[in-house]
């Protein structure tokens, strides 16, 4: 290709290189610059543009997130006697007095005769849903489960893939007031049961298996697993897979329940309850012990969504969304919730490069997508193949993509613009399970720079700390949120009554302020770089893994004495996995110890949770009390010098390090 040498687009690229500007056009039409509108007409408040509207809505929170109940408004039983009602993080109290349900009003978009989502899989092409459908199985299957003594506040867990079952039933579950929980069916048997036995369902909704790549996978015997696991559980719904039978005696029928008389819209009731109702619970993995059971409100994920996706996203009735996410990744529940603005979500099940790496690119096109999600691994896997989606598919209704899940770099930026479309507003951003939603992103109203996110959301009071404790502007620091969002969890489930680990995660630094747990860098002109993870939890394509859950298969290997695992995320937003080995006495890693490791790993968990390269090692460094040294072994192997990578002063065996020092100066297998 003979590129330019000036302009970033078709030439060299790098940090900060103005890569797009909005026309006048989009600026005007923009959601948030109605919302400033509106603003200026009902509260006679007037900003010069994003950045002073973002200020306003991080200094006067209480203010800014009634008028974004106002604005959207939202459908409550009882309303709210004030916006905030204390402010002090954790256990800030949001619409006090509110009662509501999330499902009531997604379901509020309901319209008869009008496309509600599309979905597409390896062996179905792009097939639309129509709320026809998909609004009556709701109510029907929401009736079942009361006839079937589920009642709120207990849970209802899923394996389901990304289909619209998924969706029916979570909106079921949430509807009547139960707690929706869900994993994707690729996971292995203790990965589910070390997340659903901290909450003890009650329901099980579940399918034989899926497909992925061209090949069907039969899940049965795993299911058989996970119900024998499962003492809480009363009752088993299944959705037939092919000719798996059903995993347990006296399952009953997805098709069954849902047989018989539609419940019409007048004939239901919602649940309601206080603004902090629990609606979901999703797992994020620490470092250690099991993974965190997140527990999200109805009024927070609602509020939050609402804001995410209208005004920070640019979302509208009509658009067609899609981001390629497993039911077991926030990004999924992100989807589904933009049914509440008339959006049309766009389900994928399978390989996104399957039969052809395009695939994802055909679909866009036949579907009309107006906003287009993926991680920047899928980025370079397309330039990797040398896809040119352009080049083949009519993209004209496509307006936006959306990067998510790691680090994304300028050459990631720039090959959108060269291979996608060049008036195309690129939203990068970086959020968390935690919140279910960004803290960075921006707006479709300021420019675009390679490698940097635009701005930080609105209401998110996101800074980057020093050692200190104090704001820096133009240096790395800890991103730390400052004020309260109505997502934060309503409390990890199982907690003790203290809220310790709850307060452990994310308040163990700074009272009162929130740490994130990533390295964060905020530009003078507003914009943000998020750096990757400053602790040891593992990112592999925005799937938080704990190592802990790695730790736990190792256990049970008896050539393994010990082990460290740890993530680098790479330019480009790739990942490099390594897992450092201490043998017993007298063993050699081979491809036998490699083999079984793996094997368990996928078999237990996920691939995801398979590293990329293994390495034998005489010792694993750790503190005098024993913990492993985690985070100073990723520092090592990104270059940072070992006097300011680890205090050995504090190590059981400083000389523990050495081989790990001479594997990051030969850095054969990844290059930072």
């Amino acid at each position: 290709m003979d590129l330019s040498a000036d302009d970033p687009v078709t030439g060299p690229v790098k940090p900060g290189d103005l890569l797009w500007t909005p026309g006048p056009g989009r600026v005007a039409g923009a959601n948030v610059t109605a919302f400033a509108g509106w603003l200026k007409r009902t509260r006679g408040l007037e900003f010069s543009g994003y950045p002073a509207l973002w200020e306003w809505s991080v200094n006067e929170t209480g203010a800014f997130w009634q008028a974004v109940w106002d604005y959207n408004d939202v459908i409550a039983a009882a309303p709210p006697t004030a916006a905030l009602g204390r402010a002090e993080m954790p256990g800030a109290e949001w619409f006090p007095g509110a009662r509501l349900n999330y499902a009531e009003n997604v379901m509020r978009a309901e319209r008869p005769g009008e496309v509600a989502l599309y979905y597409h899989a390896e062996t179905v092409p792009v097939t639309p849903m129509y709320w026809d459908e998909l609004g009556p199985a709701v109510r029907t299957l929401a009736t079942r489960l009361r006839e079937l003594g589920v009642k709120p506040g207990m849970r209802v867990a899923s394996t389901l893939p990304n289909i619209p079952q998924a969706v029916i039933a979570m909106l079921a579950a949430t509807s009547i007031g139960a707690i929706w929980t869900s994993v994707s069916p690729d996971f292995g048997w203790r990965g589910v049961l070390d997340r659903f036995r901290q909450l003890g369902p009650t329901v099980l909704i579940c399918t034989g298996g899926y497909t992925y790549n061209g090949k069907a996978y039969d899940r049965s015997g795993e299911l058989r697993q996970i119900i024998d696991g499962l003492d809480s559980l009363e009752h088993v719904i299944y959705l037939p897979f092919g000719d798996v039978p059903a995993p347990a005696d006296g399952a009953k029928s997805w098709d069954g329940l849902l047989a018989g008389p539609a419940v019409a819209r007048e004939e239901f009731t919602y649940h309601h309850g206080p603004f902090g109702m629990p609606l979901w619970i999703l797992f994020s993995s620490g470092t250690t012990g099991l993974p965190k059971a997140i527990t999200h409100s109805h009024g927070g994920i609602l509020l939050e969504q609402l804001k995410l996706q209208r005004l920070n996203m640019n979302l509208s009735h009509g658009d067609v969304l899609f981001f390629y996410t497993t039911t077991g990744w926030m990004m999924w529940n992100f989807m589904v919730t933009s049914l509440v603005l008339g959006v049309k979500p766009l389900l994928y099940d399978g390989n996104p490069g399957y039969p052809e790496p395009d695939a994802l690119w055909r679909m866009a096109a036949e579907a009309k997508v107006t906003l287009f999600g993926g991680s920047p691994a899928y980025a370079d896997m397309l330039a990797k193949r040398g896809v040119v989606p352009k080049e083949k598919y009519d993209l004209s209704a496509l307006q936006t993509v959306m990067l998510a899940g790691s680090p994304v770099s300028p050459e990631v930026y720039a090959w959108f613009y060269r291979n996608v479309k060049r008036d195309l507003w690129l939203h990068v951003g970086s959020g968390g399970t935690d919140v279910c939603t960004g803290f960075t992103g921006g707006s479709p109203t300021l420019a675009t720079y390679a490698g940097e996110h635009q701005h930080r959301n609105l209401g998110v009071a996101a800074y980057a700390f020093n050692e200190a404790g104090q704001p820096v502007v133009d240096e790395v620091g800890e991103m730390v949120i400052t004020r309260p969002m109505p997502s934060m969890p309503v409390k990890f489930w199982g907690d003790d009554a203290q809220m310790s680990r709850y307060k452990a995660t994310y308040f163990d630094t700074w009272p009162g302020v929130w740490r994130q747990g990533d390295f964060f860098k905020v530009t003078p002109r507003g914009g943000t770089f998020v750096l990757g993870r400053s602790d040891a939890t593992l990112n592999r394509f925005g799937v938080r893994i704990g190592t802990a859950e790695i730790y736990n298969v190792l256990e049970g290997i008896k050539e393994v004495d010990d082990a460290i695992v740890v993530n680098l995320d790479l330019p480009g937003g790739k990942f490099f996995m390594p897992m450092f080995v201490k043998l017993a006495d007298g063993l050699t890693l081979d491809d036998g110890i490699v083999s079984e490791i793996t094997t368990r790993l996928r078999r237990e968990y996920t691939p995801r949770h398979v590293p990329d390269k293994f390495i034998q090692v005489p010792a694993i460094p750790a503190t005098l009390t024993g913990k492993k040294l985690e985070v100073p072994v990723r520092r090592l192997l990104m270059g940072v010098p070992l006097e300011k990578a680890a205090n050995t002063s504090a190590m059981a065996d400083p000389s523990a390090l050495d081989a790990f020092l001479d594997y990051a100066r030969t850095q054969d297998d990844y290059k930072m």
